[in-house]
């Protein structure tokens, strides 16, 4: 499954909000620095999917607020 996700760095708290139904909004709290918040998207998307870490990978926009994530089924 391919989904967009519209990510914002710096959040107090991580949320994940579905806008529709191949696209989040998700709060992530770490900066978006060394590719701490993308590690930190993964660690979401994962608990919100149930799904192992390994099965999800973000496809396009690594440096950028909105990113293309592909999640695999177990």
């Amino acid at each position: 499954m391919v989904i967009t996700i519209h990510a914002k760095p710096n959040a107090k708290v991580a949320k994940v909000t579905e806008i529709s139904g191949k696209e989040l909004k998700v709060s992530i709290p770490a900066p978006a620095t060394d590719g701490k918040a993308n590690e930190k998207l993964i660690e979401i998307l994962a608990e919100y999917y149930d799904t192992p870490k390994s099965m999800i990978k973000i496809i396009n926009g690594h440096s950028g607020r909105t990113k293309v994530v592909e999640v695999s089924p177990n």
